[in-house]
């Protein structure tokens, strides 16, 4: 496959939705401009069944490197998913083999979505076929490459020893997992969401100490909105691939005015020069709500069809403009006397019970019909109810 080497679309794919490049955006733009064909890869961690929109910020600028005749590999973490990213906060709970691989089954065919896997397409990979076979010298080896004081600059561990919390000697092995991957599989460059810069460059030092390889990193931009708070399942404003239509406008809509361009930029294919016409409009007074409207409405067209688009729209401004419901509402068959709190944690309405006493306190939790709110945190089921939880989650129990 031919190599395209069109500037305008190198230089579009150089600063759209691109936070940092390393060594330089000078650097990565001579490689592709040569024409000569680079590998690059972007891993994901299966702790979740499904790809968020998050996920696909990277993801689609990795299509469009594919486009451009590049090589692409797409790598499950499969082993690393079972030690965990370190975190802020705590130490990750780890994963069972058998819940990262029901996690993974079916990544492939959600990142179809965008890559091609055909005969002459995108290399899928599995990082357990190479680290689980290292044994303690190699361990060793490799761990030698990178100092404590290299390890301690990640803002996270920094962040817990200031405030008394213990980092685990295996916590420093994830950054060295990542980087043994772009060893193991001989890349050019990675691509992954700003917040794995830490993880990307210890790989890039491992790569230029081991292989004397100078391994370019692109980091994303991530959806974020004004505080730097990330889409999650606690906010319920997490938008999966695999959202009926409805549910993914709704959860667009939620979205703070903040999000809105960003949102555009990250997330749908609207030319550059038109987002920053939108980002004028809403400074000169525009309503927030109708560009995040057409937002909604781009993103629920790119995972589904302008026609359940239209549709999303009708059924999002019947329901709160009016007061009424859903056509679509999620339902879930349960016996009498099952706590509600269970019944939403299974279903992954709510993250966990401690979630949902969260949601019951704020008043977040009502009868859709009657209005009547939710006041008991062990709340059991005794009769069928459609329930109405935040500001745009719906969910029927059928007794």
């Amino acid at each position: 496959m031919k190599v395209d080497t069109d500037a305008k679309k190198i230089e579009e794919f150089l600063t759209r939705g691109v936070e940092n490049i390393y060594p330089s955006k000078e650097f990565l733009q001579k490689k592709l401009l040569s024409g000569k064909r680079q590998t690059i890869y972007w891993g994901i961690d299966p702790t979740g069944p499904n790809i968020h929109i998050g996920h696909t910020i990277p993801l689609r600028k990795l299509a469009t490197l594919q486009k451009l005749g590049h090589k692409i590999i797409f790598l499950i973490g499969d082993f690393t998913a079972m030690i965990g990213d370190p975190d802020k906060l705590s130490i990750r709970k780890p994963l069972t083999r058998k819940e990262v691989l029901e996690n993974a089954k079916n990544y492939k065919k959600q990142i179809s979505r965008f890559i091609d896997f055909g005969f002459f397409g995108a290399e899928l990979k599995f990082n357990s076929q190479w680290l689980k076979k290292m044994n303690f010298e190699e361990v060793l080896q490799l761990a030698s490459k990178v100092t404590v004081e290299q390890m301690l600059k990640r803002d996270m561990f920094q962040t817990r020893m200031k405030e008394g919390r213990p980092v685990y000697i295996h916590e420093f092995m994830y950054p060295l997992m990542q980087g043994y991957d772009s060893l193991k599989m001989n890349v050019d460059g990675e691509i992954g969401g700003n917040d794995q810069m830490f993880n990307m460059l210890t790989g890039r030092d491992l790569v230029k100490e081991i292989s004397g390889k100078e391994k370019f990193v692109i980091t994303t931009k991530l959806l974020t909105d004004p505080l730097g708070a990330k889409m999650g399942k606690t906010t319920g404003n997490m938008v999966t691939i695999n959202d009926s239509s409805t549910e993914m406008f709704g959860k667009v809509m939620s979205w703070t005015d903040g999000m809105i361009v960003s949102g555009f930029e990250l997330c749908t294919n609207i030319p550059m020069e038109e987002i920053e016409k939108i980002k004028k409009e809403l400074d000169s007074g525009m309503n927030p709500r109708d560009a995040k409207v057409r937002l909604a409405k781009e993103i629920v067209t790119i995972y589904h069809s302008k026609e359940l688009a239209d549709k999303a729209e009708k059924n999002f401004t019947d329901t709160f403009a009016k007061g009424g419901l859903p056509e679509n509402i999620e339902e879930i068959s349960t016996g009498s006397g099952k706590l509600l709190s269970e019944l939403l944690v299974d279903a992954e309405i709510v993250e966990s019970k401690s979630d949902f006493r969260r949601l019951v306190t704020e008043g977040a939790v009502s009868d859709a019909v009657s209005g009547e709110k939710i006041t008991d945190a062990n709340y059991k089921i005794e009769k069928s109810i459609t329930l109405k939880i935040g500001k745009k989650r719906f969910v029927k129990i059928n007794l």
